[in-house]
């Protein structure tokens, strides 16, 4: 009976090995055959190309591009501040902390890191014309997923509003005094924004030179001199706020804009949606993809809307397909598993800097940086600290009346308080640059603190 049984199991193995030989043959030669179908033909080249110059090794402290410097035919390395050298490995022990500029460069080890998903080829005859297949200026695809990422992060409200693209929040900053300012007033409108505010407001207002508006100045200082009754205001409202992070609501109550540049999970906890008249989000700031130029504006009035249509055509006929077809493949990585990957690692870096930072200056009377105040954050459902793209520092003592000019004794340069109308006793540093910026800036905050104690101390 035994032997009866193992004869059975033996044919029955022979059986389903050589069946399983088969189908493994079969299924070679069909997998070859789909492999054929699919070899890379013209992107084989652009490719490799590719490939080539991210291959080239720059210390970690730079960057090689396709359209960058090029040295006897070929890309040579871009390298970070404070570091030189054909490879950006040679540091300058006396290099200055730069954080002045708000470049998010922070995020790009995490675009290294998904280069895979996150890169695109463009064919040459990639959508030439002006239009899209419908005739419309705006990719729907695109639209769809910043739908889908506002309801993901749950900062804005989109159903049943409109929503235009533009050449970054910056150009959608007079687009929008545009679409609000009133034509058939006697007076223009009053651009109003509460100090610190960021000076691309003022700056954009007066270089325009609009006959529908111009730059009013502080809010609360023009409030108590003027009556709104009949004076045509638009307010910007910068929440979270350039340069002292916080959450910011409107002082008049009319016509306002409300600048979102920074309200995502890496940078404030996320209370609730915003649900206003009319709200400006930047790319730069969510992603760190500042030079792709891409902003875009959620609106509730379709009057409003079709002023800021008008304004978006007549000035560029649009935005660049190529953009487009770059920020849908990066949309595409950010709202994979719900946003978690791309906002817990921007969070983290975030986080961890404000540690070090609040750190040294624990230690310091001279300076002081802004009060932060924990909120609970839907996104995470918990409670968090802020974590803001910069520091406003204030420098406490009475003599020290010029910071910018403290700081930048020490090597440090940062965005004097005047910038943002406050006065000069408070300076904006940066904290969103690349790491090698911001342990430089620590290098040299960590000496300037190390002075003062060190002259309490001898006292």
């Amino acid at each position: 009976m035994k032997k009866y049984c193992y004869g059975i199991c033996l044919v029955i193995s022979i059986t389903i090995n050589i069946l399983l030989s088969i189908y493994i043959y079969a299924g070679g030669e069909k997998n070859q055959e789909i492999s054929h179908q699919l070899s890379l033909t013209w992107s084989e080249k652009a490719a490799a190309e590719a490939e080539a110059v991210a291959a080239i090794s720059c210390s970690g402290h730079g960057r090689a591009f396709l359209e960058g410097l090029i040295y006897d035919g070929q890309p040579v390395c871009e390298c970070y501040d404070c570091y030189g050298g054909p490879d950006c490995s040679e540091l300058s022990p006396e290099c200055v902390a730069d954080a002045d500029s708000g470049d998010p460069i922070f995020l790009e080890p995490f675009w290294m890191q998904n280069v895979a998903d996150s890169s695109i080829l463009i064919p040459g005859w990639h959508r030439m014309s002006y239009q899209y297949g419908d005739y419309t200026l705006m990719s729907t695809e695109l639209e769809y997923y910043i739908r889908k990422l506002h309801s993901i992060v749950g900062n804005a409200i989109t159903e049943g509003r409109y929503m235009v693209f533009g050449v970054g929040s910056s150009q959608l900053l007079t687009a929008a005094l545009y679409a609000l300012s009133s034509e058939n007033s006697s007076s223009p409108s009053n651009v109003l924004a509460t100090i610190p505010y960021y000076p691309m407001y003022k700056g954009q207002t007066v270089l325009f030179n609009s006959e529908n508006f111009e730059f009013g100045g502080d809010t609360n200082s023009w409030q108590s001199n003027n009556s709104t009754n009949n004076i045509d205001v638009i307010e910007f409202v910068t929440s979270p706020n350039n340069p002292d992070g916080e959450l910011k609501k409107s002082v008049l109550g009319g016509k306002t804009i409300y600048d979102h540049a920074y309200f995502w999970p890496h940078f404030t906890p996320i209370p609730g949606p915003s649900d206003h008249d009319l709200m400006i989000f930047t790319l730069s700031k969510l992603t760190g993809h500042a030079g792709v130029r891409f902003g875009w504006v959620i609106i509730k009035d379709k009057e409003v809307y079709e002023k800021l249509s008008k304004y978006i055509t007549v000035a560029d006929l649009g935005i660049s397909k190529d953009t487009q077809l770059r920020v849908l493949k990066l949309l595409k990585v950010v709202i994979e598993k719900d946003g978690k990957p791309l906002f817990e690692f921007a969070y983290n870096i975030m986080k961890d800097r404000w540690d070090r930072l609040t750190s040294i200056f624990s230690k310091s009377t001279r300076f002081s940086i802004q009060k932060r105040h924990p909120l609970h954050c839907n996104f995470y459902n918990e409670t968090r600290l802020p974590s803001p793209a910069y520091a406003w520092v204030k420098c406490e003592r009475e003599e020290d009346d010029d910071c910018g000019a403290v700081l930048e004794a020490s090597k440090i340069i940062g965005r004097s308080g005047s910038t943002f109308s406050a006065k000069n006793r408070y300076t904006r540093l940066s904290l969103i640059k690349s790491q090698d910026d911001f342990e430089m800036l620590m290098l040299r905050l960590t000496e300037l603190v190390s002075l003062e104690i060190g002259s309490v101390e001898t006292m």
